[in-house]
Parts: C-alpha cells; structure tokens; sequence
C-alpha cells in the first residue's frame, strides 16, 4: 500500500510538471495571473531541472527507487515514465527528452517571466 501511494505521489508530480508546459504558455495568452507566481514557477522549473540533472548524472529518481524497493524490485533502465507508460527506448531517448524539458521551462522562464520578488 505504501509503494502504491508513493505512485501516485510521483504520478502527481509528474502531472504537475506536464501540465506547468501547458498551463503556462495558455495562462499567459488568456491573462491568468497566477501562471506568474514566482514560487509556483520556482517549482516546476526546480522540478524539471531536477529530473534533467539526476538523468545526466545516471541517478534514478529516488521516488522511484523507493517505489521498487517497497515493492521488492529493483529500478528498470527507463525509470518511472518509461514503466508507466510502458515505453521501451534506450535511456538516453528520456535523458534527452528531459534535458529538451528543462530547457523550455527556462525559456518558459523567459518568455513569461514571474513576478518580481
């Protein structure tokens, strides 16, 4: 029960991080205020930088090496979104993608940048 509610705490947080990609770039075209608040923009460009740089680092995600330890296993090469969704592509195709990811979130940064302190 433990590593199942650990899923969905990862599950969380990666939906978080995809919908920052989303929400962000809408709220700023439709005038939503709150796509600019610092400490939210703090978080999803803190977590996707994150995940980038234990990629590049050859770290699993500790979320997900607690998971499989809870569950008795041991972390697969593609990590947590690989295995969710059942993706099978050498790691370096996830490496890319998240450093892609962390690079737009910067350029999201940018380009609708958050209020000032």
């Amino acid at each position: 029960m433990l590593a199942d509610l650990l899923l969905l705490v990862h599950f969380c947080i990666a939906g978080f991080i995809t919908a920052g990609f989303v929400l962000i770039p809408l709220g700023a075209a439709l005038g939503w205020g709150w796509v600019r608040h610092r400490r939210l923009r703090l978080l999803h460009a803190g977590a996707i930088v994150f995940v980038a740089l234990e990629t590049l680092a050859g770290f699993a995600c500790p979320l997900t090496v607690w998971e499989a330890a809870l569950r008795g296993g041991t972390v697969g090469e593609t990590g947590f979104i690989g295995r969710l969704l059942y993706w099978d592509f050498p790691p370096v195709v996830f490496t890319v993608v998240y450093v892609g990811l962390a690079l737009l979130a910067l350029v999201l940064w940018r380009r609708v940048p958050p209020q000032k302190p």
